[in-house]
């Protein structure tokens, strides 16, 4: 018994000296980067900036395999941060290879879902969000800034 209140005890100290919030934020960072492969931001975003800043005739192409490289490179980052989230450095890995932040294309602007959880007039009929915002040419807005 007196082993088992140490261990507790020991174990109370551990959390309450390190606390969570690192953990929390590299278990969050790489599963926001894992479910890269569902949501393919680095592609879009890089097909996106080729298309308007290099010429037409490689802009697609290089964008596109750069894009997949990206993707490819940020969901085994976050695998790797996924698995080793309880161990210490909790800071981004690779930023001079692939940003800590997710990336988006310029012309997409992430908000919230259309759920009765975040609309605030649900009675009067209107509310904001998207539907489905990774379909093209669902985005509709009721209320934009």
């Amino acid at each position: 018994m007196r082993k088992m209140f140490f261990l507790f005890i020991a174990a109370i100290v551990a959390v309450a000296v390190t606390g969570c919030e690192g953990p929390e934020h590299k278990l969050a960072r790489g599963l926001s980067n894992t479910f890269e492969l569902v949501r393919w931001g680095d592609m879009r975003r890089s097909v996106e900036q080729n298309a308007v800043f290099s010429a037409p005739d490689v802009s697609y192409s290089y964008g596109a395999v750069h894009g997949f490289d990206q993707s490819i490179c940020r969901a085994g980052l976050g695998i790797y941060e996924v698995v080793t989230f309880p161990i210490p450095s909790y800071k981004p890995i690779c930023t001079s290879v692939v940003p800590a932040q997710t990336q988006y294309p310029d012309s997409y602007k992430p908000g919230l879902i259309s759920d009765s959880t975040f609309n605030t007039c649900t009675y009067s009929g209107y509310s904001g969000g998207d539907i489905a915002p990774f379909v093209p040419g669902s985005r509709f807005s009721v209320f934009d800034n």
